[in-house]
């Protein structure tokens, strides 16, 4: 009989410690959504490499009683390379050794067209300060507002950085907001840019890019760097990596670390990094008003950054009596090299011999760039 209620006590223990105990709606909600995203990354292809991880990562924080989120969980530990800012610089180092910088060197004003884009960060922004005045239930700090813009950038790796300064409790949902639309560059822009743009302009052939000497692109991250971190010193961590990942890129005799990079080193950040910022999407910190008031308004700066880049991409091409093909303007947001790729589809939908990607590079790249001086400023502004 005592063997027996032994064995009745340690079934009922084990039971009890099961995960299906505590599992309630919340948690089940942020499964589903989380096997959501694992479905569009796999099935649909939507940028896999970032929402696999960050699927994952979400639906492991949410199966309870396995503890990877508290302290001395796996993910726990993983996670302080977020929260002490190493990952999102390593993530840009990579993203310097794998571009090619060349397209904005020979082509100066796509600045205009990268800096143009953001106008969609401060557009939500302003947006973060009207709903904390007028919308009952939802209230953003200067931080939060700060941070929720920056999904505008389409940088995943700039809005965890910037938000681990300001407001590292709104993590889970604002990196998931800025992975997902990044994910989802090839369905949210191409409407905005046709509804912009009239068939003859995407049909626009634009001239080849002049050449570029290995001395100038040697000489461009490292202008950059000092220019920039002199002015921004906040910004010093994301240019920096960044600006220093290209010229190791350039210089013949590092194409080992170049390789590395871009390579090893960026894949397993990216494992990491996406994970952990899965893993804080949990149905606490998840499921409320602010966080679709985050997701509504990450939503509405990468559209206006979008629609903003085009437009002025537009100007460009009339002040250059239809030189500039205005579909390269879009790609100012800094989704590299996504928003390039998506300038190239829609321009070849209406040319079949168009050929924009390298112009929309241009762009693209000086997006990222200025993504991270938004971030500067933003830090200069309210990290105190």
């Amino acid at each position: 009989m005592a063997f027996i209620d032994a064995l009745l006590d340690a079934l009922t223990g084990f039971i009890k410690s099961t995960g299906f105990i505590a599992l309630d709606i919340p948690s089940l909600l942020m499964i589903v959504v989380a096997l959501i995203l694992l479905y569009l990354a796999i099935a649909r292809g939507y940028e896999p490499l970032l929402l696999v991880p960050i699927s994952f990562g979400m639906l492991l924080v949410n199966l309870p009683g396995n503890g990877l989120m508290d302290e001395g969980g796996l993910l726990y530990y993983l996670y302080q390379g977020n929260k002490l800012g190493i990952f999102p610089p390593l993530i840009f180092l990579g993203v310097g050794a794998l571009t090619d910088f060349g397209p904005l060197i020979a082509n100066p004003r796509s600045i205009l067209l990268g800096g143009a884009a953001q106008f969609g960060i401060f557009f939500a922004f302003l947006g973060a300060i009207l709903i904390d005045l007028f919308v009952p239930g939802i209230n953003f700090t200067l931080k939060e507002a700060a941070s929720i813009a920056i999904i505008g950038g389409a940088d995943g790796p700039t809005a965890i950085f910037l938000t681990n300064h300001l407001a590292p409790h709104l993590l889970g949902p604002i990196a998931v907001a800025a992975y997902s639309y990044m994910a989802l560059v090839p369905i949210i822009q191409p409407p905005i840019m046709r509804a912009l743009t009239t068939k003859e302009e995407r049909m626009i052939k634009m001239d080849q890019l002049r050449p570029v000497s290995k001395t100038e692109k040697l000489i461009f991250p490292i202008i950059v760097t000092i220019l920039v971190v002199l002015l921004l010193p906040s910004a010093a961590p994301l240019i920096g990596m960044l600006m220093f990942g290209n010229l190791i890129r350039e210089c013949a005799d590092t194409s080992n670390l170049a390789q590395t990079a871009s390579n090893a080193l960026m894949y397993s950040i990216t494992i990491f990094l996406g994970m952990t910022v899965g893993a804080t999407a949990s149905a606490e910190a998840f499921l409320n008003p602010q966080t679709l008031g985050i997701l509504a308004l990450g939503l509405a700066a990468f559209s206006v950054g979008t629609a903003a880049g085009t437009l002025f991409g537009k100007l460009m091409c009339k002040v250059t009596g239809g030189k500039v093909n205005p579909l390269i303007g879009s790609a100012g947001v800094s989704a590299v090299p996504m928003a390039a790729r998506v300038s190239q589809k829609v321009g070849s939908e209406e040319n079949p011999t168009n050929f924009l990607l390298m112009h929309a590079m241009g762009p693209n790249v000086a997006g990222v760039i200025g993504s991270a001086i938004v971030a500067g400023i933003f830090l200069t502004m309210y990290g105190g």
